[in-house]
C-alpha cells in the first residue's frame, strides 16, 4: 500500500507505479503476530481505498491495497503479477510516455507491510584509498524504492521487485505454535526485459541467471510489452517488534547532526550571555542615574529612554490589526509547543501516518480560546473599543490568508488530477472546523481577554505626541530586520537543512528531542535580540516601537526565505512550473507563520521589559 498517484484505470494504474505504488498493509500500530504461512495480505476482488485521517489525506497519502501475495515465512521464487494467460502487459503509447516522464521526473514508490514503509539498501564504502579486501561498509536505507532509472538518455523501467522481509520469532510455550512478527520490510528493484523472463501457465517465472540480462526499456513514443514480477525472500532477525522503526529513523549522519546542534547551543547562549551583560550593566547604569536627584538634566541628556516615557505607551495605528496578529502567534506559539513536546515524548511515531497534522490542525483550533484572550486583553490595552470586530479579525486574518494560499495551489493541483489534491469534502470540512470549533472559541477568549483588567502601564500617556529626531541609518526598519534575524536563525538553520529535506527530499524527520532543544534556544535568542532593539530604539527617542519590533523580531523568517531559494537552487532539481509554484507558495506559509511565531515571541519580551524599566525610574 502506498500513496496512490493519480490513474485508476487498471492498466494505467499497474504501469505507472506498480500497481498504484501500492502494497500489503496490516492496519493498527500494535504487534500484529502471524502464523506459518498467514497471508501478510490476501489479494482483493478489486482495488480498494483504505480510510485515511485528516493528516493523511492534507499529506496526500491515498492508501490502496495491492495484488502482492505475500504468506508469513513463505518463500516465492518468482511471480508475474497483472498478468493473464501468460501473456505479457502492453503499454499504450499514451501510458508509455507517462511512465518515462514518471521514471525522468525520479518518482519513488513506497509500499507498506504490516504499518512498515519499505527501504532500499543501499552500501556505500566508507575506505575508498585501501584495498578491496579492508574497505568498509557503510550500509544505509533509501525510503521507497525508484521507479526507475536513466541511462545514456534511455529510459528503463523496475520491474522485477524483491522483496526481503524480516520476522521476529516470538517466544511460546512448547505446546503453542510459533508466531512471528515483521520487523523490516527491503526492496532489491531490477530491471529485466521481456525477453529474459520465462512465464508459465500458473503465474510463475523464471529469472535470468547471473548478470546476463539487460533492462527493460521503456521507449516513449511507441508501445511497450513487459512483465511485472516479484519474489518474496523471508529471514529471521534478532530485532525486536518495539525497534523495528530504529532502521527508519536512524538514516541521517547522527554524529554531524549532534556536532551541529552542540556548536549552535554554544554559540547563541555565548552570544545571549554578552547581550544580556551588557544591557543589564547598562540599564543599571541609566536607572541609578535616572534616581538620583541631583544632576537629572546632564543624566537625561546622555541617555534618551526616558525622555520618551509619557509616548512609549501611546497606542499604535491599526491597534485591532496588531492585536488579531500578535493573537494568532499565541495561538501558532502553543500549537507548536505542544506538538513538539508530544512527538518528544514518543507519542507521534512515524507508524501512526498522518497523526502529526491532524493533532497540529486540531491544536491550532483548540488553542483559539488563548489566542482570543491575549489578544482581546491587549485590543483593550490599546484603547479599542469593537472587541466584536477584532475577536472576527483574529479568528480570521491569519488563517483566511493560509487558507486563501492552500485552495489557490490546491486548484493547480486539481488541474493536475493528483491524488496530492485537498478533496473538495475535506476542504468542506476544514472551513466547519473553522467556523464550527477555531472561531466560536477565539469570541469565547476574546470576550473573556478584553473584559480582563488591562496591561497596567506603568506611566501616563502625554496628550500631545513628542517629536521624533531624525534616526540613523542603522535604525531604518529593514537594517534591524537583518540584524535581528541573524542569532535566531544561526539557532535552527542546522534544523531547518533536517526539516527541509524531511518535507523535499523523501525523509522521515523524528529528531524531536533536538528540535525541542532547538525551539526553546529560539524563544531564548527571539526575546534577548527583541529587547535589545527595543532598547536602542527607545534611546534613539524614538516610541514608536509597537510596530517595528513585532516586524523586526521576525527577522530571522526573512533569513529563512533566502535560506529556502538556496535550497532549491542547490538541492532540488524542480524544473516545472506546478512544482515550482507549489513550493513557493509551501514556503511562503512557512515563512508567514515562522515570522507570526517569532515577532510574537519578540513582541511580549519587549513589552514586557519596557514595562519593566519604567517602572523603575522615578518619573514626575
Amino acid at each position: 500500500m502506498a500513496t496512490a498517484m493519480d490513474w485508476l484505470p487498471w492498466s494505467l494504474l499497474l504501469f505507472s507505479l506498480m500497481c498504484e505504488t501500492s502494497a500489503f498493509y496490516v492496519p493498527g500500530v500494535a504487534p500484529i503476530n502471524f502464523h506459518q504461512n498467514d497471508p501478510v495480505e490476501i489479494k482483493p476482488s478489486k482495488i480498494t481505498y483504505k480510510a485515511e485521517n485528516l493528516g493523511e489525506v492534507l499529506r496526500g497519502d491515498r492508501i490502496v491495497n495491492t495484488p502482492f501475495q505475500v504468506l508469513m515465512n513463505s518463500e516465492k521464487k518468482c511471480e508475474v503479477l497483472c498478468s493473464q494467460s501468460n501473456k505479457p502487459v502492453t503499454l499504450t503509447v499514451e501510458q508509455s510516455r507517462l511512465v518515462a516522464e514518471r521514471i525522468t521526473e525520479d518518482y519513488y514508490v513506497h509500499l507498506i507491510a504490516d504499518n512498515l514503509p519499505v527501504a532500499t539498501r543501499l552500501e556505500l564504502y566508507s575506505n575508498r584509498d585501501s584495498d578491496d579486501k579492508k574497505k568498509e561498509k557503510d550500509v544505509q536505507f533509501e525510503h521507497g524504492y525508484r521507479l526507475g532509472f536513466t541511462d545514456v538518455n534511455k529510459i528503463y523501467l523496475h520491474n522485477h521487485l524483491s522483496f526481503i522481509l524480516y520476522y521476529h520469532r516470538e517466544d511460546m510455550e512448547e505446546d503453542q505454535e510459533h508466531t512471528y512478527r515483521v520487523v523490516r520490510f527491503e526492496v532489491i528493484p531490477q530491471s529485466i526485459r521481456l525477453e529474459d523472463l520465462k512465464a508459465d501457465e500458473k503465474s510463475s517465472c523464471t529469472l535470468p541467471e547471473g548478470t546476463n540480462s539487460s533492462p527493460q526499456e521503456i521507449d516513449p513514443t511507441k508501445e511497450n510489452q513487459l512483465y511485472f514480477t516479484y519474489s518474496v525472500h523471508w529471514e529471521e532477525s534478532d530485532i525486536k517488534w518495539a525497534s523495528r522503526w530504529d532502521t527508519y529513523l536512524t538514516m541521517s549522519d547522527v554524529q554531524i547532526h549532534w556536532f551541529s546542534i552542540i556548536n549552535s547551543v554554544v554559540v547563541v547562549f555565548f552570544l545571549s550571555g554578552i547581550l544580556s551583560m551588557i544591557i543589564i550593566r547598562t540599564l543599571r547604569k541609566d536607572i541609578a542615574n535616572y534616581n538620583k536627584e541631583d544632576d537629572i538634566e546632564d543624566t537625561m541628556e546622555e541617555s534618551g529612554w526616558k525622555l520618551v516615557h509619557g509616548d512609549v505607551f501611546r497606542p499604535p495605528q491599526y491597534p485591532m490589526i496588531l492585536s488579531s496578529l500578535l493573537g494568532s502567534g499565541i495561538q501558532l506559539f502553543c500549537m507548536i509547543l505542544i506538538v513538539i513536546f508530544v512527538a518528544m515524548l514518543g507519542m507521534l511515531s512515524p507508524s501512526s501516518r498522518g497523526a502529526l497534522m491532524t493533532t497540529a490542525c486540531f491544536l491550532f483550533m483548540f488553542m483559539g480560546v488563548f489566542g482570543g484572550f491575549s489578544a482581546g486583553r491587549l485590543y483593550r490595552t490599546l484603547k479599542g473599543h469593537r472587541w466584536k470586530k477584532g475577536a472576527f479579525c483574529t479568528a480570521t486574518l491569519y488563517p483566511g490568508v493560509v487558507f486563501g494560499i492552500c485552495f489557490v495551489l490546491n486548484c493547480f493541483i486539481w488541474g493536475k488530477h493528483s491524488s496530492g489534491a485537498v478533496p473538495f469534502p475535506t476542504m468542506v470540512a476544514l472551513l466547519c472546523m473553522w467556523f464550527g470549533i477555531s472561531l466560536p472559541l477565539v469570541y469565547l477568549g476574546y470576550y473573556f481577554g478584553f473584559r480582563k483588567q488591562p496591561y497596567d502601564n506603568p506611566v501616563r500617556t502625554n496628550q500631545i505626541p513628542r517629536q521624533i529626531p531624525e534616526q540613523r541609518w542603522y535604525m531604518n526598519r529593514f537594517v534591524g530586520i537583518l540584524m535581528a534575524g541573524i542569532l535566531p536563525f544561526g539557532a535552527m538553520f542546522i534544523e531547518l537543512f533536517f526539516i527541509f529535506s524531511a518535507i523535499w527530499e523523501n525523509q522521515f524527520y523524528y529528531l524531536f528531542g533536538f528540535l525541542f532543544l532547538v525551539f526553546i534556544i529560539l524563544v531564548v535568542s527571539c526575546s534577548q535580540i527583541s529587547i535589545v532593539m527595543v532598547y536602542f530604539q527607545l534611546c534613539a527617542e524614538d516610541y514608536r516601537w509597537w510596530w517595528r519590533n513585532f516586524l523586526v523580531s521576525g527577522g530571522s523568517a526573512f533569513y529563512v526565505l533566502v535560506y529556502a531559494i538556496f535550497y532549491f537552487v542547490n538541492k532540488l532539481d524542480i524544473v516545472e512550473f506546478i512544482p515550482s509554484l507549489l513550493y513557493f507558495g509551501y514556503t511562503a506559509l512557512m515563512v508567514l507563520s515562522f515570522w507570526l511565531l517569532t515577532g510574537t515571541i519578540g513582541f511580549y519580551a519587549a513589552y514586557m521589559f519596557v514595562r519593566k524599566i519604567y517602572a523603575a525610574v522615578k518619573i514626575d
